[in-house]
């Protein structure tokens, strides 16, 4: 082998391992997308079902707050996954669609208590988690932007959450 089919050799395996490594960084941001939208579509569902069946006026306002600022985020999420050519899920996952099911199911005196431990601090706990791994963590800028933009507002749906944990 010539030194110059070498070189050729290393230059194709190094574009190679650069490619591949580039695919899997956009696959992850993509991930991520695709996970944020499940989330804030789960969060939808689940405040406009609080809305009609919660019995505090707090809850139900909380829910009302849920449904305005997580359809605005989900919005914003739709122009950056068309912008970056990412199919986002049409609805929660399976799992999402149970923890749905599950806080609608049951005694309705106990529904507000069920809505804000699932859906108010669980899972914006869980969605927070994720978007501080985009916001570390995404090759993407305008990615990591969106996710660190989100993140003050998903901490206030915390805490607003764990405020009526202890009403």
């Amino acid at each position: 082998m010539t030194l110059m089919s070498r070189i050729a050799t290393l230059a194709l395996a190094a574009t190679t391992s650069l490619l591949v490594v580039t695919q899997v960084h956009a696959r992850s941001d993509a991930s991520f997308l695709k996970e944020a939208a499940e989330a804030g579509g789960a969060e939808v569902e689940a405040s406009k079902l609080a809305q009609s069946k919660a019995q505090r006026a707090d809850v139900k306002a909380f829910a009302g707050t849920m449904v305005t600022e997580h359809s605005q985020l989900a919005d914003e999420l739709k122009q950056l996954a068309a912008a970056k050519k990412v199919e986002l899920p049409s609805g929660p996952t399976l799992v999402q669609k149970s923890k749905l099911k599950l806080i609608d199911s049951g005694d309705d005196a106990k529904f507000d208590e069920r809505y804000v431990k699932s859906f108010g601090v669980k899972a914006h706990e869980d969605t927070i988690k994720l978007f501080e791994e985009a916001s570390r963590d995404a090759k993407d800028p305008e990615v990591k932007a969106f996710a660190q933009k989100a993140l003050p507002s998903l901490q206030h749906h915390l805490d607003m959450a764990r405020a009526l944990t202890t009403k």
